[in-house]
């Protein structure tokens, strides 16, 4: 990529109404741009990560066997009214077309899935299954805020199984929710899991995976001695008091964003359609179902509350929109010809670079690169011409002259 002719530039202004840093951080870096409260637009630098992530999360799917589809966004009036949620879920977007049906905008997918998993399902040895997507989501928030992290319209995975009895949705859960902390490990972030009421899913108890963040919109209680974590809303606990698992630990409270959930919503929708299977006893039976979310841009928003400085954002290498920021400083044909060199070099090696080939001063390029904030910043002046090397910064430590072989081998010994 080159910066001169990519679309969306770094900016100075930012509106006063956005308080967090991902806000913040993402709109002046240039990787979106506020449309509405509750809706961005990802320019080309903020829709590279945001397909990186999402590709991470493919990656774990895949291990465990999900198959992924793509559903409607649109779905007909009558299939909420099914589940009784028409009326219940108070955040449904609900739309009239011109012939005078009612539509609702997809806040989840439980009546649309269940229909379609159920209609390849006849008998016990058809099940389990396990579907997800990767697609936008539409909630009406009354209060829009936080960035990325409290959406409107948000790009969510979400992965619904069907299973022939409670233990094998039992079994599915722990395959998943190991699934999720990988996909959190890989981004550099610690989540807890928490249990929490199942909300309008459902009366029983759900799982909600939480990062420690002051720009999150909950409060939990976790133990500092074993895994054990609750949000404070259900919990009859209190900061300080003995953890209730491992009896050793104390429990302290902390600000949370949620960046993943897990519902196991019984026989619910079955129930509700009227969609069963022949059992083991040869009887009909409806599915147990889970339901398992995990928020894609809610992730990169809180990638960026954990990892900036006063400087702008620090990425996660395995997500970052390129490894490489070239600058070049001054714009002699020597300079202009060694820094091209240098960037289809890297571009042959399959390392992904972002050339700032403007013609403006040192200053703001290295600003902007900081406020970017891609793992590698590569300097080429007519001072590193003279050395014949390159200088070369991580995003958080110091610069080093070193050759461009060795600045090669150095990534490819580092792979994102």
């Amino acid at each position: 990529m080159k910066y001169s002719v990519m679309f969306g530039k770094t900016t100075r202004n930012v509106a006063r109404d956005e308080v967090t840093a991902n806000a913040d951080l993402l709109t002046r870096a240039g990787f979106v741009e506020k449309l509405m409260a509750g809706a961005y637009s990802y320019l080309p630098l903020g829709l590279k990560v945001l397909n990186n992530i999402a590709d991470i999360v493919r990656e774990e799917m895949d291990v465990i066997g999900a198959d992924e589809l793509l559903m409607p966004m649109l779905h007909p009036k009558d299939s909420w009214v099914r589940t009784g949620a028409w009326e219940n879920v108070d955040v449904l977007f609900k739309l009239e077309s011109r012939t005078g049906r009612e539509y609702a905008l997809g806040q989840s997918e439980e009546e649309i899935v269940t229909p379609l998993v159920m209609s390849k399902v006849q008998t016990y040895r058809d099940l389990p299954i396990h579907v997800y997507q990767i697609g936008w989501k539409f909630r009406d928030e009354l209060r829009s805020k936080s960035g990325l992290m409290r959406g409107r319209e948000f790009l969510m995975k979400d992965m619904y199984s069907f299973h022939e009895d409670q233990a094998d949705f039992d079994r599915f859960y722990e395959i998943t929710k190991n699934a999720y902390l990988r996909v959190y490990e890989r981004l550099g972030l610690v989540a807890k899991v928490t249990e929490a009421s199942g909300g309008a899913f459902t009366e029983k108890i759900s799982y909600e995976f939480m990062v420690l963040t002051d720009a999150g919109e909950d409060d939990i209680l976790y133990c500092d001695q074993c895994e054990f974590c609750i949000n404070v809303e259900i919990a009859d606990l209190q900061s300080g008091n003995n953890c209730p698992k491992c009896m050793q630990g104390t429990l302290a409270q902390a600000r949370a964003s949620e960046v993943g959930n897990v519902f196991d919503l019984g026989q619910k929708y079955g129930r509700d359609f009227g969609l069963s299977f022949i059992d083991r006893s040869d009887s009909k039976q409806f599915p147990i179902m889970g339901c398992y979310g995990l928020g894609i841009s809610r992730l990169m928003g809180v990638i960026v509350e954990k990892f900036h400085d006063d400087r702008g954002i620090i990425w996660p290498e395995i997500i970052a929109p390129a490894r490489v920021h070239l600058v070049n400083i001054g714009n002699s044909d020597e300079v202009i010809d060694h820094a091209n060199d240098i960037y289809t070099r890297l571009c042959q090696q399959g390392i992904s670079v972002l050339w700032d080939e403007r013609e403006t001063t040192a200053g703001i390029k290295l600003k902007d690169a900081d406020l970017i904030g891609i793992p590698y910043r590569v300097v080429v002046s007519s001072r590193t011409l003279e050395e014949g090397k390159v200088e070369v910064k991580p995003r958080t430590d110091e610069p080093a002259l070193i050759t461009i072989d060795e600045l090669i081998s150095r990534l490819n010994s580092t792979p994102a």
